[in-house]
């Protein structure tokens, strides 16, 4: 037995073995008077036990700021600690960044001679903020990234997941002989589909710069060369999405679902297009609940053919044993 451990015995005989680090944990939240529990007041800087009321401590060092806020703009106001950094951002947001009002600490407009030294200093900040070609690179990309997640309405855990991807590509060297609006456009594509708010291909070409043929194409090197691991897109991942832009109830999301679930357990939506079964599972359920969306509609909302609707919406019903 070691020098850290105290064994003692229980009443019926069982030895217990405690470290004397957890004695010492259970002594400093108990009360020594009473063995009440001790709880903290950070208003009086003090230590008191529930039960007694012995203050334990008093005095106690506050760790918070010495100033107060009572709302967020003044806790904004007041704090002189910056942004958390990001991964969206080429230099994850360390570096300084001067704004752009032309105005002083008091609120007052700088003189005419002032604002050109402000503006030449914003030129040089702005120059050294990128110092070589792989942060200009990276500044480019992580725009093209923003732009696009934006147009696509996708959150910031995906813009961050694709900013890490990039990063990845361009510190293991895949971006010569590839363009970097091509790799941004595979990185976003390749986060939303791990992060399980996937977009369509069709989706992501839209808003990207550069074609579909090489956005495939890079978006298969890609996740080759980084052993990204994609999951196969789930069709139910794309029905609230439609189905708001629809403008259908719950109830017709929720039917659609029951479809893609019953298809899936059937083996009808193996080698289809995720988007085609909930495009057509969104049709299918608007039928069954009496809900007046044609074809039409649907396909232009999820950008699918009216053919590719009604194969498969037929090929759902038959698999949940509804008659078309």
């Amino acid at each position: 037995m070691s020098n850290s451990q105290i064994r003692t015995f229980n009443g019926e005989g069982q030895r217990t073995d405690t470290t004397e680090e957890e004695t010492t944990r259970e002594d400093e939240s108990t009360c020594p008077e009473c063995a009440g529990h001790l709880v903290v007041d950070e208003e009086r800087g003090e230590t008191v036990c529930e039960e007694c009321g012995l203050v334990v401590e008093e005095d106690e060092i506050d760790h918070g700021p010495e100033w107060r806020a009572f709302d967020s703009k003044e806790k904004d106001q007041k704090s002189r600690v910056g942004a958390p950094t990001t991964n969206m951002m080429h230099d994850k947001g360390l570096s300084t960044n001067i704004g752009w009002q032309n105005k002083d600490a008091y609120g007052r407009a700088l003189s005419s001679r002032q604002r050109q030294k402000m503006q030449r200093l914003r030129t040089w900040n702005e120059r050294f903020r990128t110092r070589n070609s792989k942060e200009r690179n990276l500044k480019q990309a992580l725009g093209e990234i923003e732009r696009m997640a934006s147009a696509l309405g996708l959150p910031k855990e995906v813009r961050e997941t694709s900013s890490v991807i990039y990063r990845r590509a361009l510190e293991e060297d895949l971006l010569p002989g590839r363009s970097i609006e091509g790799v941004a456009t595979a990185s976003l594509y390749a986060s939303a589909r791990q992060m399980g708010t996937p977009r369509s291909l069709d989706e992501v070409a839209t808003v990207s710069r550069i074609g579909e043929m090489e956005f495939k194409r890079t978006y298969r090197y890609i996740v080759r060369e980084l052993s990204l691991e994609v999951q196969p897109a789930d069709p139910a991942s794309y029905v609230p999405r439609f189905a708001s832009e629809l403008d259908l109830d719950e109830e017709v999301e929720r039917r659609a679902r029951e479809l893609l679930s019953t298809a899936q357990e059937h083996g009808v939506t193996s080698g289809k297009s995720p988007v085609g079964l909930a495009a057509a599972a969104i049709y299918a359920s608007s039928l069954l609940t009496n809900k007046k969306v044609t074809q039409s509609e649907v396909s232009d909302v999820t950008n699918v053919s009216e053919v590719t609707i009604r194969n498969r919406y037929q090929e759902l019903l038959e698999a949940a044993e509804v008659p078309a």
